[in-house]
């Protein structure tokens, strides 16, 4: 434990910090799981939606620095082959 006020400070944002990036995670891979349940079902009344959530999502979490932007990209990428497949 630290003894220094500043160090007992440190700490406390970083578990706050911690806790607002293990949300946005959570979030993220929500949305992700949706989106990919729609791919499955053949939604074609839900994919727009959870399609353009999903992605803007990952842009968020990038710009956050949450994943990689090369992830982030990747991800995009995925999720458009899909997308325009099931067109």
């Amino acid at each position: 434990m630290p003894n220094i006020k500043s160090a007992k400070k440190r700490t406390r944002i970083i578990a706050a910090k911690t806790l607002k990036n293990q949300m946005f995670k959570t979030s993220l891979k929500t949305t992700i799981k949706k989106y990919e349940t729609a791919v499955a079902n053949n939604d074609k009344a839900n994919l727009d939606k959870t399609y353009k959530e999903a992605v803007k999502k990952i842009d968020k979490a990038a710009a956050r620095g949450i994943i990689h932007r090369n992830k982030a990209a990747r991800k995009k990428s995925q999720f458009t082959k899909k997308y325009v497949a099931l067109q």
